[in-house]
């Protein structure tokens, strides 16, 4: 496969600047409902660490 040309990779850079703008509004809204929320990190890590033992216990019975 080919490199892209300049103009392609200054377009591709300019539609990602565009979309970062054009999404600024509602994750900066998501930042701050996300500062204001309930810390509820058992919810997180009991599974991760179900699944984490789940391997371990798959590696033991090889």
């Amino acid at each position: 496969m080919e490199q892209p040309s300049i103009w392609e990779t200054i377009i591709l850079g300019a539609i990602a600047l565009l979309v970062i703008f054009w999404f600024r509004p509602g994750i900066k809204a998501t930042l701050e409902r996300s500062r204001q929320a309930k810390k509820d990190w058992p919810s997180v890590l009991i599974p991760i660490a179900l699944v984490v033992l789940f391997i371990v216990f798959l590696i033991a019975i090889t």
